[in-house]
């Protein structure tokens, strides 16, 4: 499959980008609002990957052109940014592309991190309500620390919980379960998004206070 991440450019995008390409098979393409920066940053994961013996099909577009070569697509931009970044792609999008967003929305104070959701009720909501009628949407990678899935030294241990409807999340699910270390773990549709997203500030929160805890994730026993 095609594995487009719009935004690819930035940490989680940096994270998801090498652990696909480390782990799977999957032609991944980084998508940027500027060509010449999503190219740089290929060039940054080959080299990457090239010390560690792995050889990836990697390539650099805007956004649009990335969205329109992909059968998934991993908005991953601030969630500020999300609304308006799937409405510049929305003309690439069809039923048969897959649209994910681990985007969360919160603020931060001098106590910490905490949940902020857009009137939609959650991020993923939002991109769901921005997407084209006939575009499935998924949430998933919400919890993930950006650092822990850049770092392929460390082995991952970690879950991940999937929200969406029907064969689009039947398919994050596999793609994400490709990528060694990480559980995916269904918890239900779209409407249960804010109660995914609002573990994540919680997550930060811990490993701001915790100094032997840098990139915390979740797991379920």
């Amino acid at each position: 499959m095609r594995i487009a991440l719009l935004g690819g450019t930035g940490d989680i995008g940096e994270g998801l980008a090498l652990r696909f390409a480390h782990d799977t098979d999957h032609e991944i393409l980084i998508g940027s609002r500027d060509p010449e920066k999503a190219r740089d940053s290929v060039e940054e994961y080959e080299k990457l990957l090239e010390g560690r013996d792995v050889e990836a099909s990697i390539k650099g577009f805007t956004n649009e052109m990335a969205t329109d070569r992909a059968d998934v697509v991993i908005l991953s931009v601030p969630p500020y940014y999300a609304g308006d970044t799937v409405e510049t792609v929305a003309s690439k999008l069809d039923k048969d592309t897959i649209l994910v967003t681990p985007a969360v929305g919160m603020k931060g104070d001098e106590d910490g991190m905490h949940y902020h959701p857009p009137s939609a009720g959650s991020v993923t909501e939002l991109v769901a309500s921005r997407a084209p009628d006939e575009t499935p949407v998924v949430g998933a990678f919400h919890n993930l620390a950006a650092g822990e899935l850049s770092n392929l030294d460390h082995d991952l241990d970690l879950d991940t919980l999937v929200v969406g409807e029907g064969n689009a999340k039947q398919t994050v699910t596999s793609l994400a379960s490709e990528i060694d270390g990480l559980r995916v773990l269904d918890a239900g549709p779209l409407a249960n998004a804010a109660e995914v997203e609002s573990i994540t500030p919680l997550v930060i929160n811990i490993a701001r206070h915790n100094e032997e805890l840098h990139d915390v994730g979740v797991k379920f026993k």
